[in-house]
């Protein structure tokens, strides 16, 4: 996989969108006055197993953005079934979609969306997760080969000088980025010759419950031998954070994340987790939105790049966002940005963390 492309400018999506607000419209309801203006969006969302992103922050986001716009909007999510992710589309299909963006869960489902989705004329985009083989007209997501760089230079820096063991637990197989993260992780880990890499699987569908079993698995045949643990995101690092403190190592040795949420903050600020990475879904929503809403109203989106497809053999007209390190140094940044509220990251025992982090 060739890494991705992207021409990143500055502040591109700092705000969720930059339109008027033309009142509020959800899927079959008539109370926006540009109705006729624009077509129906569809968004599929992929699951709440992953991360809790997806409904905690996309969902909002981008409804937000739509009801702004005023255009009318379905979304839905597919709770990690392909085959309901195809019965869903198919449904926004007859109903009228005419732009409809998927958050594959691998590609060949992605792909045979797309399309279906083409052939009925209807515009599709790749959210967050490039569909490999497939038909996107655009992609939207964060650069994120850049997401794995920033993972392997957190772990460097919570390592230190030093030589170390490192294990390798990365996300699903279906997924693209999962890869990319991978990649990017390795880029910058592989080079430094005081590290051993002494274990590396992927967790089947990015699920908790499997992660902790297989790092278990890691651990033991090492016998515990570890000092530091690539995890692609904070839901697995919470996984290898449950078997550390089994083992009496938490907060001994450093475990990466992604996606900066509640739990994974709570982990950096009790010092069990080394670093995470933020992809503000506001900025991404709103990418996404400004993109789709141009599509339903006959229009260009506005692209800072493209990112090859392989299997395709096609560069994809792109939107990439830049991602940004998380460390007990700028939790706060999460917070004043809205990725997470104060009130849930510092409920009770926390209280006292936030306080000491800046976050008042």
């Amino acid at each position: 996989m060739k890494r991705t492309r992207n021409l990143v400018l500055a502040g591109l999506m700092g705000a969720t969108l930059m339109l008027s607000a033309c009142g509020s419209s959800d899927s079959g309801n008539d109370g926006s006055d540009s109705k006729g203006d624009a077509g129906k969006i569809g968004v599929i969302l992929p699951d709440t197993k992953s991360s809790v992103r997806w409904e905690s922050a996309d969902r909002p986001a981008l409804e937000k953005a739509f009801k702004e716009a005023g255009v009318e909007y379905e979304i839905q999510n597919a709770e990690g079934d392909a085959d309901k992710m195809a019965t869903i589309a198919d449904s926004m299909i007859a109903d009228g979609v005419t732009v409809l963006a998927i958050v594959n869960l691998d590609s060949d489902s992605g792909a045979s969306i797309e399309e279906k989705a083409a052939q009925q004329g209807v515009k599709t985009i790749d959210y967050d997760r490039l569909t490999l083989g497939g038909s996107a007209d655009y992609y939207v997501s964060f650069d994120n080969t850049k997401v794995g760089e920033l993972q392997g230079q957190g772990l460097e820096q919570c390592l230190g000088d030093k030589d170390a063991n490192v294990i390798y637990l990365n996300g699903s197989p279906t997924d693209n980025n999962a890869t990319l993260f991978s990649e990017g992780a390795h880029s910058v880990l592989d080079k430094n010759t005081k590290y051993k890499n002494v274990g590396e699987q992927a967790v089947p569908d990015w699920d908790n419950e499997q992660a902790v079993t297989i790092f278990e698995q890691l651990y033991t045949k090492v016998d515990g031998d570890v000092q530091g643990v690539y995890a692609a995101n904070d839901g697995l690092a919470g996984s290898v954070i449950s078997i550390l403190q089994k083992n009496g190592q938490a907060g001994k040795v450093p475990v990466t994340g992604q996606d900066a949420t509640v739990e994974g903050l709570q982990n950096i600020l009790k010092g069990d987790q080394c670093m995470s990475v933020y992809k503000s879904a506001t900025q991404e929503a709103g990418a996404l939105a400004k993109a789709a809403i141009a599509l339903a109203k006959g229009d260009k989106a506005e692209t800072n790049g493209t990112t090859e497809d392989s299997e395709g053999k096609r560069e994809v007209p792109s939107i990439l966002l830049t991602p940004q390190s998380i460390t007990k140094d700028n939790v706060k940044d999460v917070v004043d940005d809205g990725g997470v509220s104060k009130d849930d990251l510092c409920a009770n025992d926390f209280a006292k963390l936030c306080a000491d982090a800046g976050i008042s």
